[in-house]
């Protein structure tokens, strides 16, 4: 059984953590993902939790579906996770960093030293 975060629903972080297997490696492109059942589970969650998942991804052109033989990861996945990944940092997470950085008064440089 997996810990979720109460700020966001299930289903997307589910879908988070899949997206992350997918830039890790464990799950490549053409690779079959765990079926619904596998998932349920994996996770401990309700089916219709990873039905919603699933839902979500192939919306998103992370995985397809192969009748009757399950979810698999498109070819461009990986690509497509990183472009939406790389835009929110850029767009909301980099910012928020900027901003806290100048309300503690720290610089670019030591920012950049504590990343080395």
């Amino acid at each position: 059984m997996t810990d979720f975060r109460d700020d966001r629903a299930i289903y997307l972080q589910m879908a988070d953590r899949i997206c992350d297997d997918i830039l890790y490696g464990k799950y490549t492109a053409g690779e079959r993902v765990p079926s619904v059942r596998e998932l349920s589970v994996m996770l401990g969650v309700n089916a219709n939790t990873v039905v919603r998942t699933y839902d979500a991804l192939t919306s998103d052109g992370i995985i397809q579906t192969r009748r009757g033989l399950g979810y698999f990861v498109t070819d461009d996945a990986r690509d497509r996770i990183l472009s939406v990944r790389r835009k929110r940092f850029m767009e909301e997470i980099l910012p928020e960093v900027a901003r806290q950085a100048r309300l503690l008064g720290i610089s670019a440089d030591e920012i950049l030293e504590h990343l080395k």
